[in-house]
């Protein structure tokens, strides 16, 4: 599965974009881009592929995302709570900002693991 996504920015600047593509290495996906309102629904579907697979543990590859919004970090968490008891989402490098939301709205969340590899 790859999804690319670009929406043009109607004040003339840059597009929001954002791919998902599989990880060769391990289950999981690599996302380059931003995570907002005009991509959500492409990490949507990424995050709903992720729970559909039911695998123990998927790799989220995070180093190529610029931006992830609060309601994006909230379809992070909303997918990591659909997951069944045992399993979890491993975020590898994900921006800053994103794990200080995590850490502010959703402390306890032990479905979601963060790593810096």
């Amino acid at each position: 599965m790859t999804i690319r996504y670009r929406v043009p920015n109607g004040s003339g600047g840059a597009e929001a974009r954002l791919t998902v593509a599989p990880l060769a290495e391990r289950f999981g996906v690599r996302a380059v881009g931003e995570v907002g309102l005009t991509t959500r629904r492409i990490w949507e579907r990424a995050l709903d592929e992720v729970v559909r697979n039911g695998r123990d543990v998927c790799h989220l590859e995070l180093s190529a995302v610029t931006f992830v919004d609060v309601a994006g970090a909230d379809v992070l968490v909303d997918a990591a709570r659909r997951l069944p008891v045992g399993r979890r989402i491993v975020l590898h490098r994900p921006p800053p900002a994103l794990c200080r939301t995590l850490e502010l709205f959703w402390p306890d969340l032990s479905a979601i693991e963060v790593t810096t590899s």
